[in-house]
């Protein structure tokens, strides 16, 4: 097996992982919204219950929800969740769809990604900086936390572009197993 496609499954490994946590992120997401509607519908004070209020509880929907799409976003991409236009590309050859992941990665998606992480860094350190809080004078503090999930998302999916694009090279030089060609290109290639 090639360095690339080594390279290549270690990053898969750890987006997954990451995956996998997001994932466990989202059951707590859902708990929590069960809870914050139940306890609104049934009147209970929610401060006697965990020491949260409403605001606070609704606060910390969102950065579960932010956390969630942050940590999967790069995996979503290694598994070919995201848009291809396919009525055209299907009619290529292999080689040329290697190339295709090449040049998108190489031009697009690896330039995006560090522009990104870039400047949402820095506004993640400027709201470190500041000491910026909720809006809500009862809301949740050190909102750079969750503003933090913005360029960890950006650096992931960057991780994931690297991972194709190391497959896509690997598969040009015939060393991309068999079984790793859907992942790499999309579709149903066998």
């Amino acid at each position: 097996m090639s360095a690339l496609v080594r390279a290549s499954i270690a990053i898969d490994r750890l987006l997954t992982l990451l995956a996998k946590t997001g994932a466990w992120l989202g059951g707590i997401l859902v708990v929590i919204v069960v809870f914050d509607v139940v306890t609104r519908k049934m009147g209970v004070n929610k401060e006697q219950v965990f020491g949260f209020n409403s605001t606070q509880i609704q606060e910390s929907e969102y950065w579960l929800h932010t956390f969630l799409f942050a940590l999967v976003l790069g995996w979503a991409y290694l598994r070919q969740s995201h848009v291809r236009i396919d009525l055209i590309r299907e009619q290529f050859g292999l080689r040329v769809k290697y190339w295709i992941e090449i040049l998108g990665c190489i031009i697009f998606l690896l330039p995006y990604t560090i522009i990104g992480a870039y400047y949402c860094t820095l506004y993640t350190y400027s709201s470190f900086l500041e000491g910026e809080v909720s809006k809500s004078t009862i809301g949740l503090s050190y909102i750079w936390v969750v503003k933090a999930a913005i360029p960890l998302m950006f650096v992931l999916l960057g991780l994931a572009g690297l991972a194709i694009l190391f497959k896509a090279i690997a598969g040009l030089r015939n060393e991309l197993p068999a079984h790793m060609i859907p992942e790499t290109i999309g579709g149903d290639h066998k």
